[in-house]
């Protein structure tokens, strides 16, 4: 008989263990290799990737990356989720939003959705949505004792909560049977308008729930709006924070206790395509709670329930198909994080109301994830990681930090109308449109293999969005002015701008520039010409003048530069080549500026536009 040795399977126990040294040599090598001589925690450094707040991805986790224990799921901190079975019994619950204003058209919509997947409905209501007295033809044929309701009403919520109230009335649905949320949200209406509103009527409707409806939530905490003005990961944790805090005031100086007044909310947090990044927020939301609560003296009510909702900032208005792509993994991240609710936007949402096929595919992504993909059988999947715990505790720091400066300027309401909120998410914006711009962030579709034959997606107009406090931003929206001059020139003169790559050399030499100087140039709505497929000093200029441009961007290796570069640019200049560009760096003459890798594209394309007359 064998005896296993007391730590378990030894596979590999002939092997030495490797050392974190080891690896940083072997990381070493391979820099060197690619030019860049450096050693030891340099070489790691080399490799980490900068977030926002501070933070930093490494290439490299291990056990010695210590975190705080993450406890068990339904335990405090919460970190591992709000209730001890997860999703795992019937995967999360899918959520899908309606936006529009007719409410007979919502209800064929909303049935369709719930008959084919979708298990709560979000229904936009009021001046942005259906109106009040709508909300009854809306919900015709639905089984509110069945299919849970969140309410987003803005300053209306009082009416159309009371409405909803009543619809579960005349439906004979008993209050234990009512499930939802009423969405009183007076700071997030605040932060989208910089309209103040009495939370007289939302403490009343948490006092009503909280004393008949058991399965209701009176109010949102909405992390959207700081979301939507470009704000971080941490201030979006921040802000939701000090939003619950003033809410738990409100309830509790009304007579609620901390438990009770925990009870009553629901936060809503976005999920974008970084998907750990996501997963780590969500994780590091429901810790923070559970501080809270703690220092409230109720650690056993800090179970957050949220409600998470795929990014509308990563969404681009040209080529949409991608953003099937970026919800996919946005969803995901939402799962493996722990929401217990989680909407997913439709493919065509910046472009206006979706049709039937953009809502199908919206509640299907949720379903394959948890039925084909089992996605929801584990719980807290990302549990364990190194690091996703580590970049857990690190978010949860830098989001505390954002949230103790917030109280010490008053609280959230005091920091949004000292304009303290919106500086501090402009700043992070103007940062992340740097990196935009220099396309360091790339956007697929967008800044990285634009398609300018496209044919745009039209859709139906949605109704207007709230506007007059925070800004609402989106990454693609520096990209989108440029193409949007382009698409004015077309109209106007039956073609786009053009701009002519003289590429040198046979395609070894000239493809991987004039590919990118292609991309670079369409992201702007400039038409690249690349005929013919090369150029030399004496077939530039007649090129040129064939190709219908007027700037011209030289593509080579660095070795046909030296050898063609300043011949053909001036062969250019004198076809009448209005501007003459260079794929690459270096000083040549009559080469007017030059385009790499981390260039400015947005000033580049801007400015280009502009010489070629594009108003």
């Amino acid at each position: 008989m064998t005896v296993l040795p007391d730590d378990g399977l030894s596979l590999a126990a002939e092997f030495p263990d490797a050392t974190h040294e080891q690896w940083q040599r072997l990381v070493e090598g391979v820099l060197r290799k690619s030019g860049k001589d450096v050693s030891g925690t340099a070489a790691e450094e080399a490799l980490s990737t900068a977030l926002e707040d501070g933070l930093t991805t490494r290439p490299l986790y291990t056990s010695h990356d210590a975190a705080p224990d993450a406890g068990h799921p339904g335990f405090a901190p919460f970190v591992r989720g709000g209730t001890a079975g997860g999703n795992a019994a019937a995967g999360w619950d899918v959520r899908q939003r309606h936006a529009g204003t007719d409410p007979a058209r919502t209800n064929d919509a909303v049935l369709g959705d719930l008959e084919h997947g979708v298990t709560s409905l979000w229904l936009s209501v009021g001046a942005s949505g259906i109106p009040v007295s709508g909300l009854a033809r809306a919900l015709d044929g639905v089984f509110l004792d069945l299919a849970p309701i969140a309410l987003d009403a803005g300053a209306e919520f009082d009416s159309a909560a009371r409405e909803l109230l009543r619809l579960y009335e005349a439906a004979g649905v008993s209050k234990e049977s009512a499930h939802g949320n009423l969405g009183a949200d007076v700071l997030g209406h605040e932060a989208r308008t910089g309209e103040q509103v009495d939370p007289a009527a939302a403490v009343e409707l948490a006092r009503l729930c909280g004393r008949e409806y058991p399965g209701l939530r009176a109010l949102v905490v909405d992390a959207g709006p700081y979301h939507e003005a470009g704000g971080s990961a941490a201030q979006e944790l921040g802000s939701s924070l000090a939003t619950g805090v003033a809410y738990l005031r409100e309830l509790t100086d009304a007579g609620l206790s901390v438990e009770e007044a925990c009870a009553q909310l629901e936060f809503r947090y976005a999920v974008t395509a970084d998907q750990f990044l996501s997963i780590a927020k969500l994780r590091a939301a429901r810790r923070l709670w559970a501080r809270v609560a703690e220092a409230c003296g109720a650690p056993h009510a800090g179970a957050q329930r949220q409600h998470a909702v795929t990014s509308p900032v990563m969404m681009t208005r040209r080529d949409p198909w991608v953003n099937m792509l970026r919800t996919t993994v946005a969803c995901l991240s939402a799962g493996v994080g722990g929401a217990d609710a989680v909407t997913v936007l439709p493919f065509d949402h910046s472009l206006g109301l979706p049709d039937a096929f953009a809502r199908r595919i919206a509640r299907n992504t949720s379903t394959i994830l948890i039925d084909e993909s089992h996605l929801a059988r584990v719980i807290d999947p990302a549990g364990g990681s190194w690091y996703v715990e580590r970049l857990t505790d690190e978010l949860a720091h830098a989001g505390w930090e954002f949230f103790q400066e917030i109280e010490r300027a008053g609280g959230q309401a005091a920091a949004l109308r000292s304009g303290l909120v919106g500086e501090r998410l402009a700043a992070t914006w103007a940062e992340r449109r740097k990196k935009l711009a220099k396309r360091r962030e790339p956007i697929t579709g967008i800044s990285e293999f634009p398609q300018l034959t496209e044919r745009p997606v039209e859709r139906e107009a949605a109704p207007q969005a709230p506007t007059g406090g925070l800004p609402r931003v989106r990454r693609d929206e520096a990209y989108e002015e440029l193409r949007t001059r382009s698409d004015a020139h077309l109209a106007k003169t039956g073609t786009r701008p053009r701009v002519f790559l003289a590429a040198l050399g046979p395609a070894a030499a000239h493809t991987a520039r004039a590919t990118f100087a292609a991309n670079l140039f369409q992201a702007g709505g400039i038409e690249a010409v690349h005929d013919p497929a090369t150029v030399d000093p004496e077939t530039a200029a007649d090129a040129f003048r064939s190709s219908g441009a007027t700037v011209a961007c030289v593509c080579s290796s660095d070795a046909l530069y030296a050898e063609q570069a300043e011949a053909v640019a001036r062969a250019l200049k004198s076809a009448g080549a209005e501007r003459v560009f260079l794929a690459g760096r270096g000083e040549y003459a009559d080469v007017d500026a030059y385009v790499f890798a981390g260039c400015d594209a947005v000033a580049v394309l801007s400015s280009t536009l502009d010489r070629m007359g594009v108003a």
